[in-house]
């Protein structure tokens, strides 16, 4: 028989395992204060930007912390959502942890306890590591939200998760999902989201752009597998659609600074095949698994005005997976093939 611990033993909760959503982040508001807090958490990390701290330190707190907050402030408002206060974002990655919480508990037992972060802002990693432990999860399975790996978000996520690690006494034992830029499932939730976006347009698109977020070209020549993964993803996604590599291209968007980043641009190629002649052009984000500022905006508004005023005709943006059926059974898959043995 197992003895009865101490009458002033702290309270140990039932073992559980947790499973914990990881998104890149948005700011908790457009203001300007709370848009230079985001940017900063962001623009610090020595992942996103690798420039040496004596160069970057200066340009970043005189500079870009002077002047950006107030422009972002105003694409973010574009998007805002009003009645949650929060960005989409937000929105989906709950959505997506909501839904998969459902779909793992269908038992109602509750083995695995879904929960959610945001990289940078909030809720942050570390807050909702300690609210799983609360829970009794020994556990964890963190799940960085991108299909394809960079060191400037996936590992960034490892490395909150393991600094929060740092602080506790009582540390869960810990997975980190790997990127799922090739798996079977997540191919066929792209082109059949594709072939249904398309579905429900007026036109044909002559062309199909699957545009990715760009990172610095030398990021790529120092051994970052990104590129590589994007394209292949490009490849198999145009493979499932059975398109001709010059009806489905692979781009990269979102540049930022002087220096060279992965290439062919997006906004470029934009302007170039408008120039050309193509008249209908519809545009999938595969990199990001929930619409956000750089899907709804920069590709749904900035690089529709570029076709436009170029001599395109029609454009269309084709939303991410985000918590759609088949967003979530790429998740559900993801997430339960790195919990076996656990759950």
């Amino acid at each position: 028989m197992q003895a009865d611990p101490p009458k002033d033993h702290p309270a140990i909760p039932a073992r559980r395992v947790g499973a914990l959503l990881v998104n890149l982040g948005t700011p908790d508001a457009t203001d300007y204060w709370s848009m230079r807090r985001y940017l900063k958490e962001f623009l610090s990390d020595t992942r996103v930007v690798e420039t040496t701290r004596l160069i970057w330190w200066p340009i970043l707190n005189f500079i870009i912390l002077t002047f950006r907050p107030s422009r972002s402030g105003r694409n973010y408002r574009t998007i805002w959502n009003d009645d949650l206060k929060e960005l989409p974002l937000k929105t989906i990655t709950r959505a997506q942890a909501e839904k998969l919480s459902a779909r793992l508990d269908a038992d109602g037992r509750g083995k695995v306890i879904v929960d959610w972060a945001m990289r940078y802002g909030n809720p942050s990693i570390a807050s909702r590591l300690e609210a799983l432990t609360r829970q009794g999860c020994d556990r964890v399975l963190v799940v960085p939200l991108y299909p394809q790996y960079a060191a400037a978000t996936t590992a960034t996520v490892g490395d909150k998760t393991f600094d929060a690690l740092k602080k506790m006494r009582w540390q869960p034992a810990l997975r980190l999902a790997p990127p799922w830029h090739d798996d079977p499932a997540y191919i066929k939730a792209l082109a059949q989201s594709i072939k249904d976006g398309i579905a429900k347009l007026d036109f044909e698109p002559e062309v199909v752009l699957a545009s990715f977020h760009g990172i610095p070209q030398e990021y790529f020549l120092k051994g970052d597998p990104y590129h590589c993964q994007c394209v292949k993803t490009a490849r198999l996604t145009r493979e499932a659609l059975g398109l001709s590599p010059d009806k489905f291209m692979a781009t990269f968007q979102s540049r930022f600074g002087p220096r060279e980043w992965l290439q062919p641009y997006t906004d470029e190629t934009v302007k170039a095949l408008a120039k050309k002649g193509v008249k209908k052009l519809a545009v999938v984000t595969p990199g990001f698994v929930a619409d956000c500022l750089e899907t709804i905006e920069e590709i749904g508004v900035e690089n529709a005005r570029y076709f436009l005023d170029n001599g395109g005709e029609k454009f269309a943006r084709i939303e991410c997976l985000n918590d759609s059926d088949g967003g979530m059974d790429v998740i559900e898959a993801v997430v339960r093939r790195e919990l076996m043995g656990w759950a």
